[in-house]
């Protein structure tokens, strides 16, 4: 009778293949598995937690306009930008700048992340109709971003 081997060794020699591991063997397993469950748990919570305090702005697509049509944000942090497409057919937010592509159907939102942007201009278009459906996003320096939160009107758009 042949037996398969396993290649767990006791005291120098094979032991053959069981249908149920040892004890030993399975309270390994069982720490490991545990310990990559709640690492991944860990991973999930503290994602979650980070993507709370993300600074959210909104971009709104309809008649194949963005509005609002310039976009101002603060540089050196990421942000999360959900765009809302009011129109019936799709449009993709393209912006070769922010290195971004999101295809957004109609009547519904996409959401996109981006950053720690340096300041500056971003330009986007909708690659659908980018005669149409264009914009800009600025990154702001602190104190330039200090003033427009402080304006009347708030940040986000002109």
């Amino acid at each position: 009778m042949s037996a398969s081997f396993c290649k767990l060794k006791t005291n120098n020699r094979r032991v053959p293949n069981r249908r149920q591991p040892g004890p030993a063997v399975r309270s390994a397993c069982e720490r490991t598995l545990w310990q990559l469950c709640g690492g991944a748990l860990l991973w999930l919570v503290a994602g979650l937690a980070g993507a709370a305090e993300l600074p959210v702005f909104q971009l709104v697509l309809k008649d194949h306009l963005y509005s609002p049509s310039t976009l101002y944000v603060p540089a050196g942090q990421k942000i999360k930008i959900i765009i809302s497409n009011q129109d019936p057919n799709p449009e993709e937010f393209e912006s070769f700048s922010l290195n971004r592509e999101k295809v957004i159907l109609g009547h519904s939102k996409g959401v996109v992340y981006v950053g720690p942007l340096k300041p500056g201009p971003y330009p986007f278009i909708g690659e659908y109709n980018p005669d149409s459906a264009k914009g800009v996003l600025i990154a702001l320096t602190p104190e330039q971003w200090q003033q427009k939160v402080a304006t009347p009107g708030g940040p986000g758009a002109d």
